[in-house]
């Protein structure tokens, strides 16, 4: 599990004195079980990794907004603490689909569910997200859906 992983990297950047890792492993386990709490409320996903996966990924979205500002106001050096958090969050996430992966799991799914034209994007998002959640960029993937569709 991911969880395990986690907890692992962040006992070993306490021995190894990395202070950047165990900052941003701290935040990253902290942000996790603040999705906990409010999935109580709500129905929590049957998959663990998935919420794991889900909560990384905001975290990485989040960190590449924060450079972009930071990099227009000039702060350099905090764009760079900025990527250092996004190479140590990264480090947990599964091995990404390459493009080509992507829009090959996009045909599969439009041909499997008869998809023809814009109509049908919610169902494609729908059925791409149940199968490859973990391991596709949704925003990435709603740009290619929009082209397989249009």
């Amino acid at each position: 599990m991911i969880r395990d992983d986690i907890k692992a990297a962040q006992i070993a950047a306490m021995k190894a004195g990395d202070k950047t890792s165990r900052a941003a492993i701290s935040l990253i386990q902290s942000a996790i079980k603040n999705r906990d709490i409010e999935a109580r409320t709500g129905g929590a996903p049957a998959d663990d990794d998935a919420l794991v996966v889900e909560v990384l990924q905001k975290m990485v979205k989040q960190r590449r907004e924060s450079i972009e500002m930071y990099e227009k106001g000039g702060r350099q050096e905090l764009a760079d603490a900025e990527r250092a958090e996004v190479d140590v969050i990264e480090r947990f996430l599964p091995q990404q689909m390459s493009e080509e992966e992507t829009k090959a799991a996009i045909e599969a799914i439009k041909a499997e569910l008869g998809a023809s034209g814009m109509k049908d994007m919610g169902r494609v998002m729908a059925e791409l997200k149940a199968r490859h959640a973990t391991t596709l960029d949704m925003s990435k993937a709603s740009g290619l859906v929009k082209a397989a569709l249009g």
